[in-house]
């Protein structure tokens, strides 16, 4: 079932708060809200739809392993100038500022 944005109509005509409502596909919108009984109307919101450049996406690419097999080394930082190695095998395990 999909969530609906509703937004509250005010006396002028512009919208006063908005909340969501889980409804199923064929119900019909809804023109009072459930709790107050004010007009509302329903938004039109895109579809939350994970793709190619998701942030689950960017993270799995980014991941330790992930730069491993691509022969990427990663350092992370670890203190005020101190960096370990997480990702690769070359260059040296810790980068400090001595």
């Amino acid at each position: 079932m999909p969530i609906y944005t509703y937004e509250v109509i005010g006396e002028d005509g512009n919208a006063v708060e908005t909340f969501e409502v889980l409804q199923n596909v064929s119900d019909p919108p809804l023109e009072k809200h459930p709790e107050t009984g004010q007009s509302v109307r329903r938004i039109f919101m895109p579809p939350n739809i994970s793709g190619q450049h998701s942030e689950s996406a960017t993270k799995s690419r980014l991941s330790d392993k992930n730069l491993d097999r691509l022969g990427f080394t990663k350092y992370q930082r670890v203190g005020k100038g101190y960096y370990e190695r997480r990702a690769g095998s070359k260059g040296p395990k810790q980068i400090t500022p001595d």
